[in-house]
């Protein structure tokens, strides 16, 4: 049975979550598959965080993320995360996968195997196909390291290497606020560790860091954003199953 296509007009939707962040997702994808994309204004600049698969223009459906200076960070380079990079004119990712970005082929973004009609509950819009899907290359204009700021003017955004999930994974933490935008490291729903470029006892030692930050609200890259409470019972759950194991 086909599945029937969305149009490229209905493809976004977006929603103000507080502290100037916009969520911006992508609706008629299946929710395990399902990019969150963060956009933060910024006094200076705006930050995007991920930008989806790709298979419909954010700059041009989104108008959110048009109009200023930003600056879009991607987590990690996995097909779900990066499909929108190239709209945009600043790009920042950790060094580690720097390459992926410039050069996303589909193993390494992980569109080999999981990118099918299956994942999708409407397909996009004409022409896409699933057999014929592929990350558009990126490169970047800024290599992140840990430590680094993504600065926006008033607002100033730690980047955290997260690796485990992938080796170039981050993290970003407004210590003023209490946010942290997580990545596919922790959110609420099922962490995928099983990777090919995982790594378990990174990811271990990712979650650890994280356990200690004095985070008031998480925005995962996945699933629903939580607080500090339910944050902490995620990861000490999470390392407490793997001393089990």
């Amino acid at each position: 049975m086909s599945i029937e296509r969305a149009s490229a007009s209905e493809w976004y939707e977006t929603k103000r979550v507080g502290d100037d962040v916009t969520w911006i997702f992508e609706p008629f994808i299946e929710t395990f598959y399902r990019c969150n994309i963060w956009h933060v204004r910024g006094r200076d600049q705006d930050m995007l965080v991920d930008s989806g698969m790709g298979v419909v223009s954010l700059r041009r459906h989104v108008p959110l993320v048009t109009g200023r200076p930003i600056e879009a960070v991607a987590s990690h380079t996995h097909f779900d995360h990066i499909g929108c990079h190239h709209e945009f004119e600043h790009r920042s990712v950790h060094r580690a996968e720097a390459e992926i970005l410039a050069d996303p082929d589909d193993r390494a973004t992980l569109a080999d195997p999981y990118v099918t009609d299956a994942i999708f509950t409407r397909l996009p819009p004409e022409p896409y196909l699933s057999s014929t899907y592929r990350v558009k290359a990126a490169p970047a204009t800024r290599l992140l390291e840990d430590g680094d700021i993504v600065d926006l003017g008033d607002r100033h955004f730690e980047v955290i290497h997260t690796p485990g999930h992938s080796p170039g994974g981050i993290a970003l933490f407004e210590r003023a606020s209490g946010i942290l935008f997580s990545g596919d490291i922790v959110y609420d729903g099922p962490l995928i560790e099983d990777t090919y470029h995982a790594d378990a006892a990174d990811y271990v030692a990712s979650m650890e860091r994280l356990l200690t930050l004095p985070v008031r609200i998480v925005h995962g890259g996945h699933f629903d954003s939580y607080g500090a409470e339910r944050h902490r019972k995620i990861v000490r759950d999470w390392l407490d199953e793997k001393e089990r194991t």
